[in-house]
């Protein structure tokens, strides 16, 4: 099955799942966009839906039929932020916050 992923800079990519008997999981895409995008698996968090409501991330061990996936189904690609152990907080301003 072919899912679109789309990446919060608004990038879209189209993924290829193996789902024989409607039984790949949400791990087997993550798999699959890891490994075409060359991303860290452990940082890949899914998420379905339209953006207009909050959504939680998919669950691993769910199998993609039980969230309604199938071939042509529109996911969201979110990152996981590092952790590396610093204590630093870092606060954005726009230009304008400045004067």
């Amino acid at each position: 099955m072919k899912v679109a992923v789309e990446i919060l800079t608004g990038s879209l990519f189209h993924v290829d799942v193996k789902d024989d008997d409607n039984a790949a999981t949400v791990a087997d895409l993550k798999q699959a966009i890891a490994s075409q995008q060359k991303l860290p698996f452990d940082r890949l968090i899914l998420l379905q839906g339209d953006g207009e409501e909050e959504e939680a991330p998919l669950d691993d061990d769910s199998p993609l039929a039980d969230y309604g996936i199938h071939d042509g189904s529109h996911i969201y690609l979110f990152f996981k932020l590092l952790d590396d152990g610093s204590s630093h907080n870092f606060v954005f301003t726009s230009p304008e916050a400045a004067f």
